[in-house]
């Protein structure tokens, strides 16, 4: 058992974690006279290691999702999502859109796809709100930074927010709160070519360099972002306003998220640096989730395919569950970490 710890131990933090990379870059800036201890040379050695290690998460993540999901194009997911009725159906669109691209821009056209095919509105809600919630990449780079316990926990109970708020849509019959040219659309069954493993390996690396070209500039700013926090702010001040001394930490850190536009990749070193500094751990998560789901651009795009009621709703579930799960994490912060 012990031999398995250290094992998974050393997964995590020397192959996830890649804190080989983190002495690697102290041993190299430190050849050239950088002053590690001052918060200079803190801030470089932050933002090398975390810009190299997200870019290389990202590189290998993206090209194996991508892979997988070329065995999901649109209309195969279409066909599969109309098989299941009631919550099942909100489930595995749930799933499905977990193999999506991560930000929630990209998961409209999508959506929107799937309305006009006659899907069930709650059924394409839920993937709405899973595809940039939760992904195989969250669980990856959550376990990277935060362990598996966190991880496991954050993907479960994004899942649950996706089905639930899904079959809440779904109940409450908003089907005339879809803008009339999605309702009056209709899906082309298109014969799917069958890809051998040399096209789906190119597929995936130019979603790769796709991805890298458009998030790039988001993981630049987050991790800046997070550099600044980790060396500059003072502890204080975020546990102050992020810590357990302040009961509206989460709802704070989840109406900050919102207007941002990014995905996991760019919130992830903000969050660390957030956390190191004594941030609870529902607090962080709860930001992620709003940066993720809620962004503002995302929202603006959303707007054109429903009417303000439905968006509204849909702000308001997500917010009610980005909030409890923010609540939930710090309740068991102890346990997780």
């Amino acid at each position: 058992m012990d031999a398995l710890q250290q094992g998974w131990e050393f997964f995590q933090n020397e192959v996830l974690g890649m804190q080989w990379l983190n002495r690697l870059i102290g041993t190299i800036l430190g050849m050239f006279g950088v002053d590690l201890s001052g918060r200079l040379g803190g801030s470089i050695r932050f933002f090398l290691y975390d810009t190299v290690k997200i870019l290389v998460l990202l590189c290998v993540l993206i090209w194996i999702i991508s892979y997988i999901q070329s065995y999901f194009p649109p209309e195969r997911s279409r066909k599969i999502l109309g098989q299941f009725h009631g919550i099942g159906a909100n489930l595995i669109a749930a799933l499905l859109g977990t193999v999506t691209p991560f930000c929630s821009c990209s998961s409209i056209p999508l959506f929107i796809g799937f309305t006009s095919a006659g899907l069930p509105l709650g059924v394409t809600f839920s993937f709405l709100i899973s595809s940039p919630m939760v992904d195989l990449g969250s669980l990856v780079l959550l376990m990277s930074i935060f362990g598996w316990k966190v991880a496991v926990v954050y993907v479960v109970l994004g899942l649950v927010i996706a089905v639930a708020g899904g079959t809440l849509i779904d109940r409450m019959h908003l089907e005339e709160q879809v803008e009339e040219f999605i309702r009056n659309g209709r899906a082309v069954d298109v014969p799917q070519e069958q890809l051998h493993i040399r096209d789906r390996m190119a597929y995936a690396w130019e979603q790769v360099t796709a991805t890298v070209k458009k998030v790039l500039p988001y993981i630049l700013l987050g991790v800046g972002i997070g550099a600044v926090i980790h060396n500059w702010i003072p502890e204080t001040w975020i546990v102050s306003a992020l810590g357990d001394s302040n009961p509206f930490g989460v709802i704070l850190a989840a109406a900050a998220g919102v207007p941002m536009y990014a995905d996991i990749f760019g919130t992830i070193p903000i969050a660390e640096a957030l956390l190191a500094k004594g941030a609870l751990l529902g607090v962080v998560l709860s930001f992620m989730m709003a940066v993720t789901t809620l962004s503002l651009p995302s929202m603006i795009m959303l707007r054109k395919a429903v009417k303000p009621k439905l968006l509204g709703i849909f702000v308001l579930i997500c917010t009610a569950g980005i909030v409890a799960v923010g609540y939930f994490f710090n309740a068991v912060q102890t346990f997780l970490l």
